[in-house]
């Protein structure tokens, strides 16, 4: 199957026929019968860029334009609910020196310093986005970071590419900062404003501070007061003592909050005695939490050794005990390309495979190809998206893998994208696009 295969007039109706649809991905399942794998055979009927029908194969045939997809599998467009694209592909000029994670957040501020004028920030994001839309994505959230003076040169340039991507991909942006700084009441107040003004998600890093409670509650009580939902990088360690996704669950229930809360990474959770490991998700999923683990970063980053020994574990969350307890769980990109990950494309086919080898998402497949999909939709609070159904807008990707071994096995290169029922142009751009940004001269720190 390839693209010169695949007609869809501009008006009018058509069929996608002999397709393989996974159950999670379903929001009307009545009429299909589904493999092991969770896969039925069904035509999709497009209309003027939407879904008309799902059908089990066989229906009559009504006229309409056809297009045989050979039993290949479609997914929804994709969600990408955890992402840097401000930090994305500086890895030419800002190398980590170490693969430390240490390296990472030095190398990353000294580049910032640097290099991060509007003028740099803005071809790398849309250079990320470029890499996103080709691959299949509808929507993507990055982080921002947002320590000053970053948050006055960063956002506007957000906003910017937000409103010049609006149509193919639905941006949101969270700012980033360590939670520690929220202590500078002036400082926190004047972000928070940003934020708002932006229409963003309020954000931070959370660890182990004395007064992480106190700093946990302003950014609740602000989230509250300015109508926010929140966003966190929790526990990014294997320290045993590293609690703050509990911490975070504790103050969501206290304070009766009613936003969206999406927590990212909680690596320590894994390291930890199950007595407390009980206790958290219990609180996790009484507080309606959503949890993302980005499996490719965390792999890349925890239990890296500096006397070169190799590492013991994987680094990623407990998503299947989470999942068994009812909490929307999601995997992620996150950084691209950059002195945290060196790697990565912002293919979230790429993400799903790889949380399929880490996590263990096979044996049986369940419900996991929702976490790139209609899960961190709903973390994100988007509606249309993540689903096929009747009445959605017809963005969805067809594979020629026809089950879970063919999909994953190969890159699914020749992927089809379809957006508002249109094959879109599915070209990369080039590397050599970003080469002027990479000179020696622009990154002397």
């Amino acid at each position: 199957m390839n693209s010169d295969r695949i007609t869809l007039p501009k008006t009018g109706p058509c069929r996608l026929s002999n397709l393989r649809l996974h159950r999670s991905h379903l929001g009307e399942t009545s009429g299909l019968v589904f493999d092991a794998e969770g896969f039925a055979r069904a035509d999709i009927l497009l209309r003027d860029g939407r879904i008309e029908a799902i059908e089990a194969p066989g229906r009559p045939d009504r006229g309409e334009p056809a297009n045989d997809c050979r039993g290949g599998i479609a997914f929804p467009a994709f969600v990408d609910c955890h992402t840097h694209i401000d930090k994305g592909h500086i890895w030419p000029r800002s190398p980590n020196p170490n693969g430390s994670f240490a390296g990472a957040l030095e190398t990353v501020v000294a580049d910032s310093r640097a290099n991060w004028s509007a003028e740099d920030l803005k071809p790398r994001m849309e250079f990320s986005l470029a890499c996103a839309y080709a691959h299949g994505t509808k929507a993507l959230r990055t982080h921002i970071d947002s320590a000053s003076p970053q948050d006055e040169i960063s956002w506007p340039v957000f906003d910017t590419v937000r409103e010049e991507w609006k149509g193919r991909i639905d941006l949101q942006g969270v700012c980033l900062f360590g939670i520690d700084a929220a202590r500078d009441t002036e400082w926190f107040d004047r972000l928070s404003a940003l934020v708002a003004r932006h229409k963003g998600v309020l954000g931070a890093v959370t660890y182990m501070v004395p007064d992480l409670d106190d700093m946990l509650e302003r950014l609740f009580r602000k989230a509250m007061d300015l109508g926010l939902d929140l966003d966190f990088h929790a526990d990014e360690t294997d320290d045993i003592d590293a609690v703050s996704l509990d911490r975070i669950a504790e103050t969501a229930l206290r304070l009766g909050f009613e936003g969206r809360i999406l927590v990212g990474h909680c690596c320590s959770l894994a390291r930890q005695p199950d007595d407390r490991v009980k206790a958290t998700l219990d609180k996790v999923a009484e507080a309606g939490l959503s949890v993302v683990s980005l499996p490719m970063c965390n792999m890349y980053l925890q239990d890296r050794r500096s006397d070169d020994t190799t590492p013991r574990w994987r680094g990623v969350t407990l998503l299947h005990e989470m999942a068994a307890r009812g909490v929307n769980v999601c995997v992620a990109s996150d950084n691209t390309r950059d002195p945290f990950y060196a790697y990565g494309d912002l293919d979230v086919l790429e993400v799903y495979r790889e949380a399929t080898r880490i996590l263990h998402f096979d044996h049986p497949v369940a419900d996991w190809p929702a976490s790139v999909t209609a899960n961190p939709a709903r973390a994100m609070g988007l509606d249309d998206a993540g689903v096929l159904q009747a009445g959605a807008t017809a963005d969805l990707i067809l594979f020629r893998g026809r089950g879970m071994t063919e999909l994953l096995a190969r890159p699914e290169s020749d992927r089809i994208v379809i957006r508002d029922g249109r094959v879109i142009d599915a070209s990369l751009p080039d590397y050599s696009e970003l080469d002027h940004l990479m000179e020696p001269e622009s990154h002397e720190h």
